[in-house]
């Protein structure tokens, strides 16, 4: 079974709008979903108004929420990231998830489809639609 950790970024892609593409994410049968809190108020920061919020309190409340760790990125030396994106990538690593969804092309994007320590990163374009 595929446990998805969603970094915050896909969380407020689902919200941003009243249809997002994304949200069938939430239809797949036989997976979980993850978050983490540090992912859960990234999002509600970056959501404007109270519609979309209310998605976000909608959407997780069926999403499996792990607690927050130290961070503990310096044990991992071969992987460059900023500070902000330890929280999400460390979570994914413990919750024990098999999946990371990000959009950020920026920060993980030079490991968008490998592997770092169980936990696949991938788009969410990518994971829904496996062939493109």
């Amino acid at each position: 079974m595929d446990r998805i950790f969603l970094d915050a970024n896909v969380l407020v892609s689902v919200c941003w709008a009243g249809t997002s593409k994304l949200a069938a994410l939430w239809d797949i049968p036989g997976i979980e979903l993850v978050t983490s809190d540090y992912a859960l108020c990234e999002a509600a920061r970056n959501l404007d108004t109270d519609e979309q919020k209310a998605r976000l309190e909608a959407f997780s409340s069926s999403v499996i929420i792990c607690a927050d760790l130290p961070q503990t990125g310096f044990l991992y030396s071969e992987i460059s990231l900023p500070e902000k994106d330890w929280p999400i990538l460390l979570a994914a690593m413990e919750s024990g998830s098999t999946h990371l969804l990000t959009g950020d092309k920026k920060h993980f994007g030079e490991y968008f489809n490998t592997e770092i320590s169980g936990v696949r990163i991938m788009r969410p374009a990518e994971y829904l639609n496996p062939s493109t």
